[in-house]
């Protein structure tokens, strides 16, 4: 599939059932920014422009630069009774340990692949960090918490394998997108929860990490909406809220959110059907409350995966490179 079918498939399932949400976003002022792309009143307007070649996408699968080194299929713990795999990414010419990125792709929790991330893993690589994919069981393989403890158990695999990589033990950030936002946000906002370590490898390594980077990921699975979602059912074993609603609040993020925990970046858009925009609005109220630094680009007129349009990858990325500067620092020199 090429990336414009891909978009539009992607474009298509978050706005089959589009309507009605508010469009009261505001994005972030920084007149060094790309400029934050027109948005769309309608479904139809969005899809017509895609359609009719006005939107560039950016290429998702792109060849190797001679200046990075790529390794694959490394075995990074167990799932169950099988390797679990991630795909490394490091600058060749790098004398000194560097930050590590963490890329979680999305799905629902029940597809995509790792290679989903492999452009922001270049992009970054390119930068000078060093940048992760990580695959993950499914709902269907095993339910939550499988997921987030697969998730927590890469963490603890790179940290305890920073000399042989050359990363930066103390400065991990985990980036991910919808279902991949929702596993970043749990595994950032839970290294105090034991329950959720699992036992895939590296016992005692801490997961916890300096960065979480949310692309429209579930922050509250207890909401009405969420609650109504087969996918979200799915995730959590195929239990209702009635059956259990300790299992939908345990597998929310916002329900994990202390004063400790890492400096979040968040970005979402305004007509985002698959995961409403409330949720990214609700966890930017409670990081300030916490007093979490937190930076929040709310995209009006925009759905679901809409990083896959150039012009809103852009400016995604320029608010990352700015956090990272902040938060996640590549070394002087």
């Amino acid at each position: 599939m090429n990336n414009r079918n891909l978009f539009l498939t992607l474009l298509l399932m978050s706005l089959l059932t589009l309507g009605g949400m508010p469009n009261r976003g505001a994005a972030i002022e920084d007149p060094s920014a790309p400029p934050v792309p027109p948005g769309f009143a309608s479904a139809d307007d969005l899809m017509k422009a895609i359609t009719s070649g006005k939107i560039e996408l950016i290429s998702l699968f792109n060849d190797i630069p001679d200046s990075i080194s790529a390794e694959t299929n490394i075995v990074y713990g167990k799932g169950g009774d099988r390797d679990l795999q991630l795909d490394l990414y490091r600058p060749k010419k790098a004398d000194q340990p560097l930050p590590l990125i963490i890329f979680i792709h999305g799905g629902g929790w029940k597809g995509g692949q790792r290679t989903d991330m492999s452009y922001y893993c270049l992009r970054f690589a390119e930068k000078g960090y060093i940048t992760a994919t990580i695959s993950y069981r499914f709902s269907k393989e095993a339910p939550f918490p499988a997921a987030v403890q697969d998730t927590k158990c890469a963490i603890r695999f790179l940290r305890a394998n920073a000399a042989r990589f050359g990363i930066d033990p103390d400065k991990i950030a985990v980036s991910g997108n919808s279902a991949g936002g929702h596993l970043s946000l749990m595994a950032g906002y839970s290294s105090d929860v034991p329950g959720l370590e699992g036992d895939g490898g590296n016992a005692g390594v801490s997961s916890r990490v300096q960065v979480v980077v949310d692309f429209y990921g579930p922050v509250d699975l207890t909401t009405e909406f969420a609650r109504q979602q087969g996918v979200v059912k799915d995730f959590l074993g195929k239990k209702t809220w009635e059956e259990d609603p300790e299992i939908y609040k345990q597998a929310s993020p916002i329900t994990c959110l202390t004063q400790d925990d890492p400096p979040t970046l968040i970005f979402h858009g305004t007509i985002d059907n698959i995961v409403p925009v409330e949720q990214a609005d609700q966890l930017e109220k409670r990081l300030k409350e916490l007093g979490i630094p937190c930076l929040y680009e709310r995209i009006e007129g925009w759905p679901h995966t809409m990083d896959l349009a150039r012009s809103i990858n852009d400016r995604c990325c320029y608010f990352m490179d700015k956090f990272f500067v902040e938060h996640l620092p590549l070394p002087k020199g």
